[in-house]
């Protein structure tokens, strides 16, 4: 912005100088010129008053003293010269004044005035003044010269004042654009300082109300899933307590319910715990490690999703592709991410649903598929509070998608018909850290 307030500020002080310098210019030109022929003139006409008729018979004729580097000469009506200096035989000029004319002209790199001498209502002869060319350029190069340092000078003086200016201007627009650059990376506490441009101060102050209210309102969300997380936490405990107790104190015919009962309370805590380390990852990539093996999270989705599909008469088919037994990814917000993606695929999709994982060297892909379609526009599948036909709150997919970025994968839709949504994890090998 700096070099452009300057490049602005030089080409209008530019322009202004050409249109103001060139006229001048000229009429510096034209002055210096019409005042030389002006002073040859009035020499030519004082030295033309003193001549009489004696100078024909052979009396001297009387002349004044010539212009400063100039010349004074008599020529009579045959065109010789008589008295002064000056040509021998006269020039065109001085034929031309025979004719009672006064005439300015350039002869042989001089300035030329030639008047006629008039006597009895004739011409008598002819007093030519001259003086060189030269001498008039130099002054005219010189009066340029000058002109031209002081078009420098303002030039200099424009380009000073308008780096001060720039930098006047720059400065507060470069403060802010460092705070933006602070809060990108994530410092809401940073504030744009005040300046002496009341626009750039306007832009500042609304930046900092903005960010003032943005950050209330992160606060306010943190603060509403920290808290809704602890409540949660709290008798979700409790119940499992409970739950564990009912399982050496029960019925045996009840035994399979409440393990059931205890391992969706389970799950349901780490989903708490999911929903937690969201929100305090604000949803930027964070570095979760790797603590379960392919293998085990898919027997573990089979298990959970295989039943609740069958009973709406749907079958469930996992299959890896290719994959390491060593491979090692996040279980509990990838099995969040998948549960949502099945969830989805039971509610809105049709017959069986198929969970495929693939290696892609550095990556593993998840890919959920139905023999459902999606009708919604994808450009909004993925919005939070956008739901398919209606059903649910549209919350699934934008969690599931927030989850998936927070793991530093993504979540994207593959295929339309049939539904097709897949899910990339960065994967690396390792030693097994839960016994399975």
């Amino acid at each position: 912005m700096r070099q452009r307030v300057v490049r602005v500020a030089l080409t209008a002080a530019l322009v202004a100088v050409v249109l103001l310098a060139v006229p001048l210019a000229l009429v510096i030109r034209s002055s210096l010129y019409a005042d030389q022929r002006d002073a040859l003139e009035r020499a030519a006409l004082s030295a033309a008053v003193r001549v009489n008729t004696d100078y024909l018979s052979g009396d001297p004729a009387e002349l004044p003293a010539p212009p400063d580097g100039g010349h004074l000469g008599l020529y009579d009506t045959h065109l010789r010269l008589r008295a002064g200096d000056g040509p021998a035989t006269g020039d065109a000029p001085v034929r031309r004044a025979l004719g009672a004319t006064v005439v300015r002209a350039d002869s042989a790199g001089d300035l030329t005035v030639t008047v006629p001498v008039p006597h009895a209502e004739q011409v008598i002869g002819v007093v030519r003044a001259s003086s060189p060319a030269d001498a008039v350029r130099d002054r005219v190069l010189a009066a340029w010269a000058a002109l031209a340092g002081a078009c420098a000078l303002a030039l200099s003086a424009a380009v000073l004042l308008a780096r001060r200016q720039a930098r006047a201007l720059a400065t507060p627009l470069e403060d802010l654009s460092r705070h933006c650059r602070a809060v990108t990376d994530g410092d809401l506490s940073a504030r744009a300082a005040p300046s002496s441009i009341s626009e750039i101060d306007q832009v500042a102050h609304t930046h900092n109300e903005m960010l003032h209210s943005l950050t209330e309102l992160l606060r306010h969300e943190r603060d509403f899933t920290t808290n809704a997380s602890h409540q949660l936490r709290t008798p979700l405990t409790g119940l499992q307590l409970t739950l564990e107790a009912g399982l050496t104190q029960g019925d045996a015919r009840l035994r399979p319910v409440v393990e059931e009962a205890l391992a969706t309370t389970r799950r349901l805590h780490d989903t708490v715990e999911e929903v937690l380390r969201l929100s305090r990852s604000r949803g930027l990539p964070h570095a979760v490690a790797p603590d379960m093996a392919v293998s085990r999270l898919v027997r573990d989705l089979e298990g959970r999703w295989h039943g609740l599909l069958a009973r709406d008469g749907r079958r469930l088919e996992c299959t890896t592709e290719g994959v390491a037994d060593d491979a090692r990814v996040p279980g509990a917000p990838l099995a969040e991410i998948l549960g949502v993606l099945l969830d989805n695929a039971r509610v809105h999709g049709r017959g069986t649903v198929r969970l495929t994982v693939r290696d892609l060297e550095d990556a593993l892909a998840f890919d959920v598929t139905d023999e459902g379609g999606i009708e919604q526009d994808p450009a909004h599948l993925f919005d939070r509070g956008h739901s398919d036909g209606g059903q649910g709150a549209g919350i699934g997919l934008a969690l599931a998608r927030d989850l998936a970025l927070s793991l530093g994968g993504r979540l994207s839709l593959t295929g339309r018909r049939p539904s097709t949504f897949t899910v990339l994890v960065p994967v690396r090998g390792g030693e097994p850290q839960d016994g399975g």
